[in-house]
């Protein structure tokens, strides 16, 4: 579970915890697959062309590249995404993102107006797409690449609904 049991409320449980949809590893994989041909073929045409300590500082220096964009381009999003929590509780929607920052926001359910979901035709195929969660704040907040988004989207709707039927929850402000 990505949120400690520590982190909740006591009676809160969680409902639905996500990261964010595997599409948003997809281009970092890409340019990892990409630069390891691409360092694979010039290492091979460095072993071939030259000899002694000109053709070894030449490989280290395209290995700490490769190592670097490799680095950047695929472990960076690959932590990003796993460090990256998108929960619902019976009492309030919770955002956790960040590696070395951390930052997080937290609804309360009772605070919740309306929620929406959009998702394009990618989105569509790939059972994805953006939940929007307006609440008692100014600004609706959005929520990209939410797996089942309307699976997500209904399950919220209730909680919200059940919430407000709920005779010992706050009243609504």
């Amino acid at each position: 579970m990505g949120i400690p049991k520590e982190n909740l409320a006591q009676g809160e449980r969680v409902i639905l915890e996500r990261h964010p949809h595997w599409k948003c590893l997809v281009a970092p994989l890409l340019i990892f697959i990409v630069t390891t041909g691409v360092a694979g073929v010039l290492g091979g045409l460095v072993n071939d062309r030259l000899d002694g300590t000109a053709r070894t500082w030449i490989l280290g220096i395209i290995l700490v590249i490769w190592l670097a964009v490799a680095g950047w381009y695929l472990v960076r999003p690959l932590v990003s995404w796993k460090t990256t929590h998108f929960v619902v509780t019976n009492r309030r929607v919770i955002f956790r993102n960040g590696i070395i920052t951390r930052s997080g926001n937290d609804i309360p359910l009772q605070r919740i107006n309306t929620v929406e979901f959009e998702h394009g035709l990618i989105d569509r195929l790939l059972n994805t797409g953006s939940l929007v969660i307006e609440s008692a704040s100014d600004e609706p907040l959005t929520f990209n690449n939410i797996p089942q988004v309307e699976r997500v989207h209904a399950l919220l709707y209730q909680e919200v609904l059940d919430d407000d039927n709920d005779p010992d929850s706050e009243p609504r402000r």
